[in-house]
């Protein structure tokens, strides 16, 4: 059994990523199971002393705590590499620990970091309220505005961070040129990949430096566990997985397993995802209610010549306006809908739905959320893999709520 698992691990680095995805990080152990181990514990034990001390000092590569690691653990962080194209990764409990694990490791007081509006409300919230605190600042830039990115990376700037599509109005980064002007001007190029996965979209081979993931979202694919992840070069990971080995704030080995169990399905999840939720923004277009349909696979997307370069598909999240530019119509939309989930959460095989200036962004000040373009009459759909039909029944409901 171990001399099949040797020969397997020597010609998997030449299989396809959708065969990486089932079988990077399977290590079998002495009891021959089948699905990857959960190991469940706090701590691990040594024989003696000597291996032991070899352990905690020379960083042996045994495990000792599982706040250090864990084989389960470092299974999904093997195999998120390697989809992502990454000599490493390191695991987080959840995607705003990774992000906050990333500024942690490669920033310091004085610090300048360019930020793209076009980001999710809480990364925006953690560097305006918190990191500001410490000394650092951060300029906004208008994700699709290559000359405001070229100003922006102009002046000295540790890192650079983004979202591409964004969180809720997909507007897309263009990495390669954005990364060229950070490697340009010694600038980190962070990306956030959690719309499109690696299944649709790797921004490494784009040239970015570090991916962020909140593996809570497609990564899991059922919406059960909360987990993050940072993947890049191990000289950049290697400060990322100190700060997280002393702050604490790493994914459980349970989540972990549901990880690696959810990355197994994602390409063929990612592609239906994409399939429906291109059918539903095509027939949005069409309703009346509606203004303008945001989706990174409709011909009618100001950047589709440039997603079709940095993408494989569209994703599964679009957003849209309602000719009824008010908060009460978008409410009257939501409530009366009932298949789709109201939740905040996306990725999950169930379609969500919700009011994004509400909810995801609802704490950020009004000017900022105009800014980001996340206006009252706005609404994301996370598309599940339900029946087309009956998703579209939903929406009707909801538009057949709205005050004339």
């Amino acid at each position: 059994m171990m001399e099949r698992d040797a020969r397997l691990q020597k010609i998997l680095g030449d299989l396809s990523p959708e065969t990486q995805a089932i079988r990077t990080g399977s290590t079998r152990s002495h009891e021959r199971e089948h699905s990857e181990p959960l190991y469940a514990t706090s701590s691990f034990v040594f024989p003696n002393a000597e291996t032991m001390a070899d352990a905690f000092v020379n960083d042996s590569g045994l495990s000792i705590y599982a706040r250090v690691d864990n084989p389960t653990v470092d299974a999904f962080c093997q195999r998120l590499a390697v989809l992502e194209g990454a000599e490493a990764c390191e695991a987080t409990a959840s995607g705003m620990g990774a992000i906050l694990a990333t500024l942690m490791a490669h920033c310091q007081a004085g610090d300048r970091i360019v930020l793209s509006t076009g980001v999710f409300g809480a990364t925006l919230t953690l560097l305006q309220k918190f990191f500001v605190k410490y000394g650092l600042t951060v300029d906004l830039v208008d994700p699709t505005d290559l000359d405001a990115w070229q100003a922006a990376l102009s002046r000295p700037a540790r890192l650079a961070y983004c979202e591409t599509p964004s969180n809720p109005t997909i507007a897309i980064v263009d990495v390669e040129t954005v990364s060229s002007l950070c490697r340009a001007n010694e600038t980190l190029c962070v990306v956030d990949n959690c719309f499109m996965t690696p299944a649709l979209q790797t921004p490494l081979a784009l040239g970015a430096d570090l991916i962020i993931h909140s593996a809570t979202k497609y990564l899991d694919g059922q919406g059960r566990v909360l987990g993050g992840a940072v993947c890049g070069s191990a000289a950049l990971i290697e400060p990322i997985t100190r700060f997280i080995r002393s702050g604490g704030v790493t994914m459980s080995a349970f989540n972990a397993w549901v990880f690696l169990k959810g990355l197994e399905t994602l390409d063929l999840r990612m592609r239906a995802h994409s399939e429906n939720a291109l059918s539903l923004a095509n027939w949005l277009e069409e309703q009346p209610q509606v203004a303008q349909v945001n989706y990174a696979g409709l011909d009618s997307h100001p950047d589709r010549a440039l997603i079709a370069r940095q993408a494989k598909a569209g994703g599964g999240v679009l957003s849209f306006t309602l000719t009824t530019e008010t908060r009460e119509a978008a409410w009257a939309f939501l409530d009366a809908t009932c298949l789709m989930s109201l939740t905040a959460n996306l990725g999950d095989v169930k379609t969500t739905v919700c009011h994004p200036a509400t909810s995801t962004h609802g704490r950020l000040e009004a000017a900022d959320r105009i800014q980001m373009g996340v206006h009252e009459h706005l609404i994301r759909i996370a598309v599940g893999l339900e029946a087309l039909e009956d998703l579209k029944a939903d929406c009707l409901r909801g538009f057949a709520a709205i005050p004339h």
